[in-house]
């Protein structure tokens, strides 16, 4: 009887345990009585339901994953209607809070959890200024074209050309000072992974022993042998 005891502690410590390499997602979405919110993350290049819950009433809840590695993580909305909203997320081992709004489902979200998020924030927040002049200038092209200014249009797309050169230098310099972090080779892959493949193994070559390690790390690798295989 004793030895059973002995076993059922050990058992429940070793299931304890597992449990701490959990994701545990605690949400709270204001406004929220109806509908269904899916847990999603990026499988074999395929978005795929990790964990979902049938909201009715409650405007709080919890969704779970097994994690491996820090990688990205996304929050479906299904408001039983045919619009879908997302919110992005870099989760780890442990407890990511989200607190947003109904009516402002991606725009309010407020995320605490892993230090990979607080990385990707600061990553959105400098390159939305580049993102916005990027978005003057499509919208300044289409006036141009309007108005057939051919002078304009050009300088524009001179322009547009230039700023996306800077962006991607600036992602390149924005991962390798975040080498210790696996936002960086997750950014090589989603942001510039048409880049010329020096900068994206001047990124992979930065890495720290444990991001090269990692989900994004691997594959990051794996891509550039992709490449120059491809070019022998």
């Amino acid at each position: 009887m004793k030895k059973i005891s002995i076993l059922l502690l050990a058992f429940i410590c070793i299931s304890c345990g597992d449990n701490s390499n959990d994701l545990t997602v605690k949400t709270h979405v204001k406004g929220l009585k109806k509908g269904t919110v899916y847990l999603k993350k990026v499988e074999d290049t395929t978005l795929i339901t990790v964990d979902s819950i049938v909201i009715n009433g409650n405007s709080s809840f919890e969704l779970h994953s097994k994690i491996d590695s820090p990688e990205m993580f996304y929050l479906d909305l299904d408001k039983n209607s045919t619009e879908q909203d997302r919110i992005g997320f870099f989760a780890n081992h442990g407890v990511t809070e989200i607190n947003t709004t109904l009516k402002n489902f991606v725009y309010d979200a407020q995320i605490k959890g892993s230090k990979q998020q607080e990385v990707l924030e600061n990553y959105k927040a400098l390159i939305s200024k580049i993102n916005n002049r990027n978005l003057d200038i499509i919208k300044e092209k289409f006036e141009a074209q309007m108005a057939k200014d051919t002078t304009k249009l050009l300088a524009l797309q001179k322009e547009e050309n230039t700023a996306l050169k800077r962006k991607y230098l600036y992602i390149v310099n924005f991962a390798i000072q975040n080498k210790d972090s696996e936002v960086a080779p997750f950014l090589a892959l989603s942001e510039i992974y048409n880049a010329r493949l020096d900068l994206l193994d001047t990124i992979n070559k930065s890495l720290t022993p444990k991001v090269k390690a990692s989900k994004y790390g691997k594959e990051l690798s794996s891509y550039i042998e992709t490449i120059k295989s491809a070019e022998k």
